[in-house]
């Protein structure tokens, strides 16, 4: 059993804030270069500096922004911060350093027993304690109340301290109190929090009774939410050190990478998702945060293109295992498959749009995908798998043929494969191949450079008789009589 001797003996010593202790070791990771926030991509030059800075200033802060962010999960790494261990009393609710006991009880004990008083080791993980904001959260729950039941067993007044049940934050106290989605907690709940963050001390009821907690505050919320749910006070705003503003991935490269990390990929045989797929799905996500149909105040979370690829990679198991092959390789088609995916995460700007939630989904993967072709094929001439389906030709492709039969009638357009091939250099296997060249028929169809019928083959596009060529055909027709006198 360790006693307050033994920390002593160990030349320890209390005194240190949780915010000095988090400004140390973070100060020892700056000096080592050692990652600061492993798992956080694409914040770099944006988030993580005045995050960086906002613990070095010994602030409390809150994070801005959209859903799906990493907010919560850029706060739950703060405790990485913090020593892996502690010493505090035995017992104490609210871990009081044995050093300087903060409650009553505490003190008393050690008043009595000296160096005698018994401590206990908290790990780092212990010390973190996170509330969502609802509506129904009481003051009683952050800071706590008094209990008549409680003061009437042990023979204390109401006045005194050992009438409280205590609430989360000061159960917090030596720690990490974090609270997402502020502006849902109710305004008086919120003034409940102002000694907290100037004065670092909670009142409790109507009676004389105060604490001076040792807490690092730290709350996320959407910025929108200041005019819609709800609203932060003024004064809390001004007690909050630093506002840092968070975003969405800003290439979809990056978002890819975020994606690959968190989506669910071991499945009953080895996985290769080609590199146009997930570019494919990222873009979907891209492409809505652009459209004017979906609610921008929302927003289009990473979650999105998570359970999209998740949903890819099942349709492509499912037909593998169908089909007895021995790799799970995703192409275009299952993309239209994985749309639930996709409806279930956007919003539209105007309730009961008229085009339907499916038909907004198809359009997002038609966009998503015309930018991803248009950086893999821009100034690729075409025109020769373009000649095969205006004069006549037709693919049927399908999500429920196997590879083999599928990139057999893959190659009966000329020149597609070898196109194709361009995406993927360095695998020559017909799952991957067939996925590439369909991605090829796909992109020009987004591009509506072909057709597709109702059955899903591949057709020439449809025009109306009044309809003359495109400005591009123009273009490409001008090029080729050009070259024809030269």
């Amino acid at each position: 059993m360790t006693t307050l001797s033994d920390l002593r003996r160990q030349g320890l010593s209390g005194g240190e804030s949780v915010k000095d202790e988090m400004r140390r070791n973070l100060l020892a990771k700056l000096r080592a270069q050692e990652p600061l926030f492993p798992g956080i991509v694409g914040y770099e030059e944006s988030v993580l500096p005045e995050v960086v800075n906002a613990l070095l200033s010994r602030h409390h802060m809150i994070l801005l922004g959209l859903r799906g962010q990493a907010k919560t999960r850029l706060i739950r790494q703060f405790t990485s911060l913090l020593d892996e261990r502690i010493p505090v009393v035995r017992g104490c609710e609210i871990r009081c350093d044995p050093f300087a006991p903060l409650c009553s009880a505490c003190r008393a004990k050690a008043a009595n027993l000296g160096d005698g008083l018994e401590v206990e080791w908290l790990h780092r993980d212990e010390r973190y304690v996170e509330k969502l904001a609802t509506p129904d959260v009481t003051i009683a729950d952050i800071l706590g109340d008094l209990d008549p039941i409680k003061a009437a067993k042990s023979g204390h007044v109401l006045s005194s301290e050992g009438a409280i049940h205590y609430g989360l934050l000061p159960r917090a106290n030596r720690g990490i109190f974090a609270i997402n989605e502020l502006p849902d907690l109710a305004p008086r709940i919120q003034v409940g929090l102002f000694n907290i963050l100037q004065e670092g001390d909670i009142q409790i009821k109507g009676f004389p009774v105060r604490l001076r907690l040792d807490v690092a505050m730290v709350f996320t919320a959407n910025p929108e939410d200041y005019t819609a749910r709800g609203k932060i006070v003024t004064p809390l705003k001004d007690r909050i050190g630093s506002e840092i503003r968070t975003h969405y991935p800003k290439s979809i490269p990056l978002s890819a990478l975020i994606t690959a990390s968190e989506a669910f990929a071991k499945r009953s045989a080895p996985v290769f998702v080609p590199e146009f797929v997930r570019h494919t799905v990222e873009g979907i996500a891209f492409a809505a945060r652009r459209d004017r149909r979906v609610d921008k105040k929302s927003g289009v979370s990473q979650r999105l293109a998570i359970s999209v690829l998740e949903n890819v990679i099942s349709s492509a198991e499912r037909r593998a295992l169908a089909f007895g092959e021995s790799e799970i390789v995703p192409r275009i088609a299952d993309i239209y498959v994985a749309l639930p995916a996709v409806t279930g995460k956007i919003e539209l700007e105007y309730e009961g749009e008229m085009a339907g939630g499916e038909t907004v989904a198809k359009d997002l993967v038609r966009e998503g995908l015309r930018e991803v072709f248009a950086n893999e094929f821009g100034g690729v001439n075409l025109r020769g798998i373009i000649d095969f389906f205006e004069q006549g030709g037709e693919v049927n492709v399908s999500d429920d043929r196997s590879s083999d039969e599928l990139l057999a009638a893959l190659s009966r357009v000329p020149g597609l494969l070898a196109h194709a091939g361009r995406l993927i250099p360095e695998r020559g296997d017909a799952p991957t191949r067939a996925a590439a060249a369909e991605f090829v028929l796909e992109g020009l169809f987004a591009q509506k450079k072909i057709g597709r019928s109702d059955e899903g083959a591949y057709i020439a596009v449809e025009r109306k008789s009044d309809e003359g060529p495109t400005d591009l055909e123009r273009l490409e027709r001008l090029a080729r009589m050009k070259r024809q006198v030269n």
